[in-house]
């Protein structure tokens, strides 16, 4: 796939410089016309911004034309591009964020399935006039599940029996854009099968209901839709045949998700930067918040660690769709291993920064509370945290049966060929940790219990932990060889970052060691005589000797990891 003409789903994407002047030009535009007085009182009113929504996809800044192949007038953004513009929208607002992805989740049926002449019409449109879409996909009922989908399109045949439109009828929830929005992409069941169909606004018995009354990003129009037999002519049926709705879907999920961990980056990101800075200036007990450990190594550096091992495997699967590998959704388990990461870790983030501003984080003009409530949504919407840790539980589950027990133990050997090149990025705990995932997988083969849905669940969380960590001590690796990406965020030194993947290391492999070991006997029924058995030969298997002695130097690293943090701001 090139540039020109795959955009957002692969290709060498946008040069440096252009990508930093689309960064700079966004933080200055935002912060020109959504100032944080402005920005409290629309949340506080559940109020969307359209006009600055539109005026960001007019000539005034043009943020769509990054999202959009150049063969449509955009750009040719790659994955790594449109996740920095999307981490840089989720640390000024989540919500409208949210608004200004809509349209790209809403044009993706479009891009990946759509004839060219469809293409040429609604993708040209988005760059040349700002039009907004919406995704209608989510159903009442159906929820996450779009193969239970009810709305439905019927053919309109004229005298000779050749179809000439569609009548949906239907109902969809949780719209992004759903009221604004100047077009929108309905997922309807036809004879075919599922099928997407671009609807535009004030078509005749198209409506939206009132916004919903949302507990986080209210500076996002979300609302449900209802189509009353609405009439579509047969052109607005994407790539003009039944039945390709849930393939074009699945084929973006690696990419839409990536996007949403990006915003859970940004997100958690824009709760530390409050957060460290009000700690410099608040005294309690003579000296600031900043010097005590007990505030720094609990309510900032190991969210800083866990964010960093998130935005490690976003840029791993961002190059590697802009390397051409994301096609038919085939890395929608590393989007997901993404989505996960930087989600929970993002929404913990701010839940610590209200901790570390005291009474002050739980007011409003302190703006982290607000940030704790729209990151929320980053770990429900797109999929939730639990169908993320399925998607992840289930394939890697699939690679550990396929490879007979070898595809963790393969990750480990990688680990300890890196950590001979590189011993200070902590790639020989982390191998400790993919072993460990290794052996825990086998022991739930044996026994049998990925019966238990809880159990594959857990096998996703730790496979998640244990890639994330692998992808943070190869960027570290890469950052002091100094062959990490030119697009790259460097926020912090090589040195600094390898503190960080020291750090995430040894927490990888304690998790994947304390929760192997409580879900295999946990599986087990209680008083079976096989339980101290199996809990015996998977001690064996896990080195826990070495994953607890990896944990001297954990302090001083966390003393390293504060003090560069602190560096800047008290400079």
């Amino acid at each position: 796939m090139t540039a020109t003409t795959s955009g957002h789903l692969g290709g060498a994407g946008l040069d440096l410089e252009t990508l930093t002047l689309m960064l700079e030009s966004l933080t200055d535009f935002v912060s020109a016309n959504l100032d944080d007085e402005r920005m409290l009182a629309l949340d506080h009113e559940d109020v969307c911004p359209e006009d600055l929504v539109r005026a960001m996809q007019s000539d005034e800044l043009g943020v769509q034309l990054v999202f959009l192949p150049e063969a449509y007038g955009g750009m040719g953004g790659g994955a790594f591009d449109v996740y920095r513009v999307c981490e840089r929208l989720g640390h000024i607002d989540i919500g409208v964020a949210t608004s200004v992805l809509a349209t790209f989740l809403g044009s993706d049926p479009v891009l990946v399935g759509a004839t060219e002449e469809q293409k040429q019409l609604w993708l040209g449109r988005i760059a040349e006039e700002g039009i907004l879409f919406a995704y209608g996909a989510t159903e009442p009922e159906a929820g996450s599940d779009l193969g239970a989908l009810t709305t439905t399109a019927v053919p309109v045949r004229d005298e000779q029996g050749a179809i000439t439109g569609y009548t949906i009828n239907g109902r969809k929830q949780w719209i992004s854009n759903g009221a604004i929005a100047d077009a929108s992409t309905i997922l309807a069941l036809t004879d075919g099968g599922p099928t997407w169909f671009v609807v535009e606004k004030g078509t005749d018995g198209f409506s939206a209901a009132p916004p919903e009354d949302k507990h986080g990003i209210r500076l996002s129009n979300t609302a449900a839709l209802f189509l009353d037999d609405v009439h579509v002519p047969v052109e607005n049926l994407v790539g003009g045949v039944e039945g390709q709705g849930l393939v074009q879907a699945q084929q973006v999920f690696g990419y839409t998700r990536l996007m949403v961990a990006a915003f859970g980056l940004g997100g958690g990101w824009s709760a530390l930067d409050r957060a460290i800075p009000y700690s410099v200036s608040r005294v309690q007990g003579g000296s600031p918040l900043s010097q005590k450990q007990g505030y720094t190594h609990k309510l900032i550096v190991p969210h800083v660690v866990r964010l960093e091992a998130a935005r490690a495997h976003i840029e791993l699967t961002a190059s590697r769709i802009d390397a051409g590998e994301g096609e038919n959704g085939a890395l929608n388990t590393e989007g997901a291993i993404a989505k996960y990461l930087a989600t929970e870790a993002g929404n913990a983030a701010a839940e610590a920064a209200i901790q570390a501003h005291g009474g002050y984080g739980y007011t409003r003009p302190y703006l982290v509370e607000k940030v704790k409530r729209d990151v929320r949504i980053t770990t429900i919407y797109e999929g939730t945290s639990e169908i993320m840790e399925m998607t992840i539980g289930r394939d890697r589950w699939q690679h550990h049966l396929k490879t007979k027990g070898d595809y963790y133990r393969l990750i480990a050997a990688d680990l300890r060929r890196l950590h001979g090149r590189q011993p200070t990025v902590g790639a020989g705990t982390v191998a400790l940790a993919a072993e460990a995932l290794a052996g825990v997988m086998s022991a739930a083969q044996v026994a049998r219990l990925t019966r238990n849905q809880h159990i594959l669940f857990r096998i996703g969380e730790l496979a998640a932990v244990v890639e994330g960590a692998a992808a943070l001590a190869a960027r570290a690796a890469a950052a002091l060889d100094g062959t990490i990406s030119d697009k790259a965020d460097k926020r912090f030194t090589p040195e600094t970052l390898a503190a960080i993947s020291r750090v995430n290391a040894r927490e990888a492999a304690l998790k994947v060691t304390d929760d192997g070991i409580r879900w295999v006997a946990g599986g087990t029924a209680a008083g079976g005589a096989d339980v101290a058995a199996l809990a015996a030969s998977l001690a064996a298997t896990l080195n826990l000797d070495e994953v607890r002695g990896a944990q001297a130097g954990l302090i001083a690293d966390m003393d390293q990891i504060a003090a560069a943090i602190y560096a800047d701001v008290q400079a």
